[in-house]
């Protein structure tokens, strides 16, 4: 017998939501029963759709008897007051990456969630894609033996989409890191064990208009003694979705014609304009995510191994061993991100945690404040909030 739908709430209708919409719909284990969005036009569409209630506050959608868990798809900035709010509540927590702009603010975050006695699970990010987990299963089978050294990069025009005003400020959370990086970080950690111990990067502001961190480049050390390099950039011309087979980000085939779009929409557009722009990609006003047929990916990955290089791609990963070479595939499913999914119904019904936890939520956050202090001094700099994959060891 199946157990009950998972009945969530949703803080947050924008663009975020929008990307997790076609998973919600297609998976039978969770229920969306309410949502908190300041726009009217946004609660109206999403209580026509779903016939859960629409609040003009989070406050008011963690007080809801009906929700057991809550999805917080707000900016980046509100994640720390918007997780006290649901801890406080006794809800479980999905909550978009980052899990917030400040360390400070995720020590607190993840103390909430502990005296509450509720799972407080980062995500989406790019780690729950289903190539990823496959990679990562054959490395922890240990078949190829240890992990050596990874390579990620991608290269994109992220800067020039359409950006509210705090999207461009780093101390809001603005800038490639907090929202792209954190993907990469994920990635790689998770592929390397996830226990970080040194940083030293350098990161690219290089267009006065969008007066954040475009570009960085990386490289991490592991307490195994694998290290990872990790370079993106979001001023990029060259689209490194050539290399993924012209799959997009988010796993629909790309097509040439749309080379230059996201310039193009913002020609001659003021900031007002701009912020305007970006409310089309939101719930209730904005066209949907084409469907997928592949799996998302964040750019081309290439693990190596003692015996075998393993090479992460829309559909699974292609293994170059010693001798031979093959593709193992990720079959591609009913719902889109099913594995992140997956995480939050096992943490509310079998109280189950998965890797991205918020203390690796907080792990990740902290590379990215490391990218850019190390950046900004020229100097390595050490790593101290890190935390395994292992989520036993983490809370024994």
């Amino acid at each position: 017998m199946t157990s009950e739908p998972v009945r969530l709430g949703v803080a947050g209708l924008g663009r975020a939501f929008m990307l997790m919409l076609p998973s919600f719909r297609a998976d039978p284990r969770v229920c969306l029963v309410a949502a908190a969005a300041p726009r009217e036009e946004s609660r109206r569409a999403f209580e026509a759709e779903f016939g859960g209630r629409g609040h003009a506050s989070v406050d008011d959608l963690a007080a809801d008897p009906e929700v057991e868990a809550i999805y917080i798809a707000t900016p980046h900035q509100m994640h720390a007051e918007h997780v006290a709010a649901a801890a406080r509540h006794g809800k479980h927590i999905l909550v978009d990456k980052p899990l917030a702009v400040s360390l400070e603010d995720a020590d607190a975050m993840v103390e909430a969630a502990g005296a509450a006695g509720v799972h407080l699970i980062v995500g989406p990010s790019h780690s729950f894609d289903a190539p990823v987990a496959l990679a990562r299963e054959m490395i922890s089978r240990r078949e190829f033996g240890a992990v050596r050294m990874v390579q990620a990069f991608n290269y994109t025009d992220f800067l020039y989409r359409p950006r509210r005003p705090e999207e461009l400020r780093t101390e809001e959370g603005g800038g490639v890191l907090f929202s792209q990086g954190i993907h990469q970080i994920d990635i790689v950690r998770l592929l390397c064990g996830g226990r970080a111990t040194q940083i030293t990067a350098m990161t690219g502001a290089w267009d006065p208009t969008r007066p954040t961190e475009g570009a960085y480049a990386a490289l991490m050390r592991f307490a195994d003694g694998a290290f990872a390099t990790l370079t993106y950039s979001g001023y990029a011309h060259f689209d490194s979705d050539i290399w993924m087979g012209d799959v997009a980000e988010l796993g629909g085939e790309k097509s040439p014609e749309g080379y230059g779009r996201a310039r193009r929409a913002l020609e001659g557009l003021d900031a007002e304009a701009e912020a305007k722009l970006k409310t089309t990609r939101t719930y209730g006003a904005g066209a949907e995510p084409a469907k997928a047929s592949h799996h998302e990916h964040f750019g081309p990955i290439l693990v190596l191994c003692d015996r075998a290089d393993l090479r992460l791609t829309p559909d699974g990963v292609e293994v170059f061993g010693d001798t031979e070479r093959r593709f193992v595939a990720a079959p591609l499913g009913a719902v889109p991100r099913e594995t992140v999914l997956d995480a939050l119904v096992k943490a509310v019904r079998e109280d189950r945690a998965p890797a991205q936890t918020g203390r690796w939520g907080r792990a990740s956050l902290e590379v990215c404040h490391a990218i850019l202090r190390s950046a900004e001094t020229g100097a390595a700099v050490d790593l101290t909030r890190q935390c395994g994959t292992n989520q036993e060891e983490e809370h024994a």
